[in-house]
């Protein structure tokens, strides 16, 4: 491992010893931000950068003026988005996960501790430390919890990548680049300009 890597090297804490439920979850107190993915536990490596906040926002903002008074609501991490499998009581939550951005139709999910379900939407913004395993397995609790899209962005390569649920998978789009113009399936009138999101982040 190079100098300066173990920095912002994901940890995984307490994964060795256990599964652990959103029961649990609620016990820690962890000053970093966590996430229960399938019942192990996953440590974020360091507050996001400068380009994933700017583009966090961008973002936000832009859904939050759309769906201004309309049923659907966006929220920010750090936001708690509970993905029962069986069971909505606590000890029986497997997964808790902050994504970057959602989106949630169905206010009925919403509750004072974040969302119980699946949100329509789903952006995550990648960082340099970003954990492959957690995408890896984000992506397929996404799909099997019934998150409708899923937006992947990576601000270091300027490209977008939008996974739509289908028949009970993911289908990928092409990757989105500068110059194009991505369009929501499940979000009515949302429609991102690539190369407007990632207009000064150098």
């Amino acid at each position: 491992m190079k100098q300066g890597e173990a920095k912002n090297e994901i940890r995984e804490p307490f994964t060795d010893y256990g599964t652990y439920s959103y029961a649990d979850y609620l016990t820690w107190q962890i000053d970093e931000m966590v996430e229960l993915i399938k019942g192990k536990v996953f440590k974020a490596a360091a507050a996001p950068g400068r380009k994933h906040q700017e583009v966090s926002l961008k973002i936000a903002s832009q859904l939050y003026y759309l769906l201004k008074n309309k049923t659907c609501k966006v929220f920010e991490a750090p936001f708690d988005v509970r993905l029962p499998a069986h069971s909505e009581k606590n000890e029986d939550i497997f997964t808790v996960v902050q994504p970057d951005i959602c989106v949630v139709s169905d206010r009925t999910k919403l509750d004072e501790a974040g969302c119980i379900g699946a949100p329509d939407l789903i952006v995550e913004i990648l960082s340099p430390g970003n954990n492959p395993k957690e995408i890896y397995n984000k992506f397929i609790v996404y799909e099997e919890s019934g998150v409708k899209e899923y937006w992947v962005i990576h601000p270091s390569e300027q490209t977008l990548l939008v996974y739509t649920l289908r028949q009970g998978e993911y289908i990928p789009s092409r990757l989105f680049t500068g110059g194009d113009i991505v369009s929501s399936s499940c979000i009515a009138g949302f429609h991102l300009d690539v190369r407007e999101l990632f207009e000064d982040l150098d």
